[in-house]
């Protein structure tokens, strides 16, 4: 039997939760281009995802697809998750701003050689060196008054 393009979509994502829908009303439905755009995400906006159904279903998905955007099934159940206080959208904003200030804000999704350098790691290792010359110029200044002015 052959199969014929229903919708195209751009996220691989969208495809997928298209075909459940379009399944959980009795139609049959296969989406392609699946390894091809989860192998290099950039070719999902190139290639874009296909559904692709049977024949004599294709009139009814569309319908479906189309009611579905159209919002006809969405239900008002609303979300379970309370709204933020105003302390917790402080907190984060504050924590947020300490974690930028310190350089640590740039998380897991850039390459180490992207990433900022941290200017506390240099203040430290310029303080530190700092510290070391001057205790090791000190004991030799003081080394040199012993040897020179004994007392």
């Amino acid at each position: 039997m052959a199969l014929v393009e229903i919708a195209r979509f751009t996220d691989v994502y969208e495809a997928d939760l298209a075909a459940a829908f379009l399944a959980s009303h009795d139609i049959e439905v296969s989406v392609t281009e699946r390894f091809q755009t989860t192998v290099d995400p950039l070719m999902q906006r190139a290639l874009g995802i296909r559904l692709l159904g049977h024949a004599e279903q294709v009139a009814e998905a569309r319908d479906l697809l189309k009611r579905a955007r159209d919002g006809e099934f969405a239900t008002e159940e609303g979300d379970d998750i309370p709204p933020m206080s105003i302390g917790t959208r402080v907190a984060g904003t504050l924590m947020a701003l300490a974690a930028f200030s310190t350089g640590d804000f740039w998380g897991n999704s850039l390459p180490r050689r992207l990433r900022a350098v941290p200017w506390q790691g240099y203040l430290l290792a310029v303080a530190l060196t700092l510290a070391v010359f001057t205790a090791v110029a000190g004991g030799a200044w003081y080394l040199n008054q012993l040897l020179i002015n004994p007392p």
